[in-house]
């Protein structure tokens, strides 16, 4: 009999209590929870550096290949559209599509949203202006993404 006791009070010190595997539980679930919201702020900044890519370089080509063509830039009412499909009476020089997009649709930005071009240029006199309104999906605001 004192075996039997000894025995049952030696394993009762090495296992776990219910107590201690609730706490260890609690405190990966914590580290779980900090380790997801440092990885967002992560994706949140590479997806500013894809909307900065595109509007600094990945745009210039095909507006200054439908430039030498045409003569100028696509105006603002004509927008980026222009680079897929032939604007109105400007057919006859027109030799693109200008941008390889599948499904003839052009490009969001990483919030979904359509990129914003003008010409002539507000913030680039005598260019265009193309830009993203960033995260906050509104124009004018500092976290806007453009070719200035």
């Amino acid at each position: 009999m004192r075996y039997l006791k000894q025995t049952s009070r030696a394993a009762q010190r090495r296992a776990f209590t219910l107590l201690e595997i609730l706490v260890v539980l609690a405190i990966i679930g914590l580290l779980v929870g900090l380790a997801v919201t440092k990885v967002g702020g992560v994706f949140s900044a590479k997806q500013e550096d894809i909307a900065r890519l595109f509007v600094q370089a990945s745009i210039k080509t095909p507006l200054t290949a439908y430039r030498i063509d045409m003569g100028d830039y696509p105006s603002t009412e004509e927008g980026l559209q222009a680079l897929l499909t032939p604007p109105q009476n400007k057919g006859d020089h027109w030799r693109g599509p200008y941008l390889d997009v599948s499904g003839n649709k052009l490009p969001v930005d990483p919030w979904q949203e359509p990129y914003a071009y003008r010409y002539p240029g507000v913030k680039n006199k005598g260019g265009f202006d193309i830009y993203s309104n960033g995260p906050d999906k509104t124009e004018g605001t500092p976290d806007d993404i453009g070719n200035w």
